[in-house]
């Protein structure tokens, strides 16, 4: 009897912890483990593949630019369309747009297709902040910080065996033939996220309006408009959160195509060896997943954040100065920093943001988040390849001591997280 009631007991607890994963979230998880382990196949390789095409690191990062400013033209439509008429219909419907992009990418015979396919995508993803206003639609707020926790592990454990697969077809076919491969295997796996996400189901509580074929085009003033005006209407901490991510986001992107030329070019590190190294990344991701979200839920999103700052400090120092052994020192602790981070930041964001917002409070977040990003990977790039190859690694070091201190001193959790 004494074991029945130890049984059930674990059952309760399971269901308390983990009864969230239902309806929408649980379309997005299986979405997510589609798209995220195809993805996984290629992006360790990606700017390499760029580079055997035809492309110097500069263009490299100039696809890169052009992929953020892309992106960022379609966040105030994204959140003002999100809120206005709902988040199910632009992400079960243009997540096909994102699919058949990669179709230029599986048979480029010159960097130029990517840059085709890398418009295509990004520009589909206008459905971007109505798919982050679902999840934390999706999400009760006492299991935000669980909640993206799990998104960060399912991202995680679905990636690894991506990366293994990833590193055999480029061990066996190459860079670019293995690549190839690779990407026509994201264009099916895409294609099945996007059939499923056809189940979603509307997650504002009033029922949208039916969008005008024109509406997309004539909103875009207003959009931008209010998708400005946002930051007057929501806390205080919210917009030093915001401008505390721009600056790392920023930072980031400097260096993010140029880890793994600095790794090939500068450290000598085989093209192995940095797949074994990104495995080890998402493996840790793997292992502090459920860690990281029980903290963040237990003492709230401000300190992990903070936390994330300190970690990533020296992922970045051992990899600048640091030889094979080091990579698997400095790539674990990236993925651990990434972990502390996007779950907090997500978690807080949503938490500080009343649901009939969060579209145009993320449009913009992620509109801004982009130009940055943008100049970010085209100064890198040209910084890489013409000044020095440690100087973007060393601007993203000096580029994190201020979003840190942002976010300690002007950043304060809601006493009340918004629904």
């Amino acid at each position: 009897m004494w074991g029945n009631r130890k049984h059930v007991g674990t059952l309760d607890k399971l269901r308390k912890e983990f009864g969230f994963i239902q309806g929408n979230y649980l379309i997005l998880i299986l979405s997510w483990i589609l798209m995220d382990f195809a993805g996984e196949l290629a992006a360790p390789y990606y700017p390499e593949y760029v580079r055997q095409l035809g492309a110097t690191e500069s263009i490299v990062g100039a696809i890169g630019f052009l992929a953020f400013i892309a992106l960022a033209s379609v966040q105030f439509p994204g959140g003002y369309l999100a809120d206005k008429y709902g988040r199910k219909w632009l992400v079960s419907t243009l997540t096909f747009g994102v699919a058949l992009s990669y179709i230029f990418f599986a048979i480029a015979p010159t960097w130029h297709f990517i840059l085709i396919g890398t418009l295509i995508a990004n520009l589909s993803l206008l459905y971007q902040p109505a798919l982050l206003a679902m999840m934390a639609d999706s999400t009760p707020p006492e299991r935000r910080g669980m909640g993206y926790s799990i998104i960060n592990l399912i991202m995680s454990v679905t990636t690894t065996p991506a990366a293994a697969v990833g590193l055999a077809l480029v061990v066996r076919y190459g860079i670019v033939g293995g690549l190839r491969i690779g990407y026509t295997i994201i264009v099916v796996f895409f294609l099945a996220a996007a059939t499923l996400r056809l189940r979603l189901k509307e997650s504002i509580k009033e029922n949208p309006g039916k969008m005008q074929p024109m509406e997309l085009v004539n909103s875009y003033p207003k959009a931008m408009i209010e998708g400005i005006g946002i930051w007057k209407l929501v806390p205080r901490s919210t917009f030093f959160l915001f401008v505390s991510g721009l600056l790392t986001r920023f930072s980031f992107a400097m260096s993010q195509f140029n880890m793994l030329f600095y790794a090939l070019d500068v450290l000598e590190i085989s093209e192995a060896a940095w797949g074994l190294a990104t495995i080890a990344l998402f493996g840790t991701m793997i292992v502090f997943a459920f860690p990281v979200g029980k903290l963040i839920d237990k003492i709230g999103r401000k300190i992990p954040l903070i936390l994330s700052f300190l970690v990533m400090l020296p992922a970045v120092s051992i990899f600048i100065y640091g030889d094979e052994a080091n990579l698997f020192i400095s790539l674990p602790l990236f993925g651990l920093g990434q972990l502390l981070a996007m779950s907090a930041y997500m978690s807080l964001l949503a938490d500080l943001t009343p649901r009939e917002q969060r579209g145009k409070v993320i449009g913009s977040s992620n509109f801004f988040s982009y130009i940055f990003m943008a100049f970010g990977s085209l100064m890198g790039g040209i910084i890489y390849q013409t000044v020095s190859p440690q100087l973007p690694f060393l601007l993203m070091i000096i580029s994190i001591v201020p979003a840190l201190l942002l976010v300690f001193f002007l950043v304060d959790e809601p006493k009340e997280r918004e629904e």
